[in-house]
């Protein structure tokens, strides 16, 4: 009988560590923010300014610009909202994590964190997401089938 005790005790002292380590492990992945996510939720805070270029404005614009292979841009400024609604997005730049994307660059620098994603198919890059926090916060998502030449192409052209 105090053999039985004794496993019963040592097994519930065994799996609280389990227990605890998985609540940890819940609330670190609850605290994880998309890509996705991001988009669909500050698009719609007050005073956030949108802009959309669909594909049809982008074949357009084709005809003049140097603009190969992408097929729609969205951009979201966040300097005419409040702060709370800022300090929400730097909070969520901070936790932004999503395995679809590739992370081509990360940095911070005096209260400024920038982001830079691809999203990758075929040997095409489907989509190119900035996100910038600070005071200014804004984040960018170009779309289309670009390849990675016709990137490295527009930088040589754009050299100063």
């Amino acid at each position: 009988m105090e053999k039985g005790i004794f496993i019963t005790l040592l097994t519930v002292i065994m799996s609280q560590g389990c227990f605890f380590k998985g609540i940890s492990q819940v609330t670190e992945m609850s605290n994880k923010v998309t890509i996705e996510q991001l988009f669909t939720d500050f698009a719609k805070e007050k005073n956030t300014v949108r802009i959309k270029i669909g594909s049809f404005t982008m074949a357009l614009t084709r005809i003049f610009t140097g603009t190969k292979g992408i097929s729609g841009v969205e951009v979201y400024s966040f300097d005419e909202c409040n702060s709370v609604v800022k300090n929400k997005f730097n909070t969520a730049i901070q936790n932004l994590k999503d395995q679809s994307y590739e992370t081509l660059l990360s940095t911070s620098k005096n209260g400024e964190t920038t982001k830079v994603f691809l999203k990758m198919k075929n040997d095409f890059i489907n989509e190119i997401v900035v996100v910038t926090g600070g005071d200014g916060p804004a984040m960018i998502r170009i779309k289309g089938k670009i390849k990675p030449d016709d990137i490295q192409s527009v930088i040589n052209e754009n050299k100063k």
